[in-house]
């Protein structure tokens, strides 16, 4: 993968960089990015889906989370509808799980061939030749999904494949998501550029692991960023300090339970997800959200509890 060459102050299409720049490997991109998978709830009206991705390069995102599963390639769809390449967008899209039908709408896909038909069906739902990032979801740690039976797949297994597919030139760059503290250490060899796993304010158990990435300069990018609806996670939003954060500063309790994200760690990366320019709008406002040195004295205090021990 070659060093970029873009701005540090601006995108592709000149826009200042929300929160500032981060990387991803050798890539630069804006601090703030955007999470692809509410792109769903839109999937009777393309024009406002695709309307909501053009908005946020305006704003500056140029790094766009997303899945062949969400919405079973649609969202993949919209993403090919509203970005063009001269954009500059560093897509980073994830395998190891494939939809399904039922009350739970995935399905684990963490054996090898099955990583590389999720790498390839991205390819095609997206129309390019190589995904910029893909995330090696495994089943490790965080509520959801585990791997059983054939599913139980050794990390080193995967990775094997997931580099065999990098020197082909079908992926650009290594992640991982759901992944433990050994998982991480195990997989450092084959070069990881980011991790993704569930952490906010009130679920810091993967600290140590966030210690790891900043040594390594891996990018920390947290999903759940402000708690989460699943059963016993507790939500960002609901604690004190935060709400007397953000009445103080005069933003929402999201915008400063995801500006404590981007102060609390400088290899954080934010990817929040909306469905509406307005909550888009209020996302990127975060990027110039200033806590002082007291605010985050009051946020640090607030407890915490392990993702990965809960649901």
């Amino acid at each position: 993968m070659t060093a970029d060459t873009r701005s540090e102050d601006v995108t592709a299409v000149g826009a200042p960089r929300p929160g500032g720049a981060g990387r991803i490997g050798d890539r630069i991109v804006s601090r703030i990015g955007y999470g692809a998978m509410q792109l769903e709830r839109l999937r009777d009206d393309r024009p406002a889906a695709v309307a909501l991705l053009r908005r946020a390069l305006e704003l500056g995102v140029d790094h766009i989370d997303t899945a062949e599963f969400y919405g079973d390639g649609l969202v993949n769809g919209l993403i090919r509808e509203a970005i063009r390449p001269e954009d500059g967008v560093t897509l980073v899209s994830k395998v190891g799980a494939e939809p399904a039908s039922g009350p739970v709408p995935l399905r684990a896909a963490q054996r090898p061939e099955q990583l590389r038909a999720g790498v390839e069906d991205n390819l095609r739902s997206l129309g390019i030749d190589r995904v910029p990032v893909v995330n090696l979801r495994r089943l490790d740690s965080g509520p959801g999904l585990r791997a059983e039976g054939d599913q139980a797949v050794d990390i080193e297994d995967q990775l094997a494949v997931m580099t065999a597919m990098r020197d082909e030139g079908m992926i650009g760059a290594i992640g991982l998501s759901s992944v433990t503290l050994e998982g991480l250490r195990r997989a450092l060899p084959a070069g990881i550029v980011c991790v993704q796993n569930a952490y906010s304010l009130v679920s810091r158990g993967d600290e140590d692991m966030l210690e790891l990435c900043t040594a390594e300069g891996i990018a920390w990018v947290p999903y759940f960023p402000l708690g989460s609806a699943f059963p016993g996670i507790p939500k960002v939003t609901d604690e004190p300090a935060v709400i007397a954060a953000a009445t103080s500063l005069g933003a929402t309790a999201s915008q400063v339970g995801l500006a404590w994200l981007l102060h609390h760690a400088p290899e954080s990366l934010l990817i929040p997800g909306t469905a509406t320019i307005g909550h888009l709008e209020e996302n990127i406002e975060v990027g110039s959200l200033v806590l002082d040195a007291a605010t985050l004295a009051e946020l640090d205090s607030v407890p915490t509890r392990s993702a990965g021990s809960l649901g």
